[in-house]
């Protein structure tokens, strides 16, 4: 686990190669194998491959997600407040697992946060994206993930680096 954690980076520039359906399953499986607060799975996961869609995506903020255009898969991971009211932390954690597992696929990945942002100054980016994809208004936008494989290359992070200051052992 260390070294997929020490190997994955943001990627946005993705090759224009469909993910395969087997890698899509695996995926979807990541997710739905989550932890969640009290069992109660408070999500649902929507996976995009529709390229007008992924346009639609690419703008339901301001700025930070402009390469979900390119990406060849978006996973827009929602979560339902009344359900739990763990369903940011359960949301964050499944669309950390499915990065990792992407990363065990040879996927890169990157995460877009839509919770707490506007699409305009009357609009947020969740509503924005309900809206676009039909989606009931109980559930909330947690993030949207841009999938595929990776069209870049960029360095890992030396251990040196790393904000080792940022943890403490107690004894």
């Amino acid at each position: 686990m260390i070294d997929i954690l020490r190997n994955r980076r943001s990627i946005r520039k993705f090759k224009q190669l469909p993910i395969e359906n087997s890698k899509l399953k695996t995926l979807e499986e990541a997710m739905l194998r989550s932890p969640s607060s009290r069992n109660l799975k408070p999500w649902k996961f929507i996976f995009v491959t529709d390229k007008k869609l992924l346009k639609k995506l690419a703008v339901a903020k301001a700025a930070g997600g402009s390469f979900l255009a390119d990406a060849p898969l978006a996973v827009v991971v929602l979560g339902d407040a009344e359900v739990s009211d763990a369903w940011v932390e359960d949301c964050s954690i499944a669309a950390t697992i499915l990065q990792l597992t992407a990363e065990t696929l040879d996927l890169g990945s990157c995460w877009v946060q839509i919770r707490g942002r506007n699409h305009s100054e009357d609009l947020s980016a969740s509503a924005f994206i309900r809206k676009e994809l039909s989606i009931h208004a109980e559930m909330e936008v947690a993030s949207v993930i841009a999938l595929g494989y990776p069209d870049e290359e960029k360095d890992l992070i030396p251990e040196h680096k790393l904000d080792w200051e940022k943890t403490a052992l107690l004894i």
